[in-house]
């Protein structure tokens, strides 16, 4: 992983209000436990990874986005690698950080996404 990585958010389509993706796409909800998933982008692409959200764990997507890894740091968000419970699999970690402070951040890496827009779009 570099500062370039992408890290591909699958977007659930009810994170899509008005036409706009909101910044819940990049918020952690109590069952993440303050781990946002993500896909690594040097490992998949944001295709594959669609694929493998939908159809391998028959989850709901309407697509991915994206931030990079040196994106989260500039955010203070940590990036962990882990590869569980898949080989592509790492996550933001928002661990130790107030509701507002995750909330400003959600914002501001949901910000960062919709400048790079769509990867991929059901």
């Amino acid at each position: 992983m570099n500062p370039e990585t992408l890290l591909m958010r699958q977007i659930n389509p009810s994170f899509i209000q008005n036409g706009r993706v909101t910044s819940q796409a990049f918020r952690p909800t109590p069952k993440d436990e303050n781990e946002l998933s993500v896909y690594n982008g040097d490992l998949i692409s944001p295709e594959k990874s669609w694929l493998h959200f939908t159809v391998t764990q028959s989850f709901k997507s309407a697509g991915v986005m994206a931030v990079s890894h040196e994106q989260c740091i500039e955010q203070s968000v940590p990036v962990i690698y882990n590869g569980i419970p898949f080989t592509e699999h790492a996550y933001l970690s928002f661990s130790n950080m107030s509701k507002k402070e995750i909330e400003r951040k959600a914002k501001v890496l949901m910000s960062k996404a919709q400048e790079r827009n769509w990867l991929y779009q059901a």
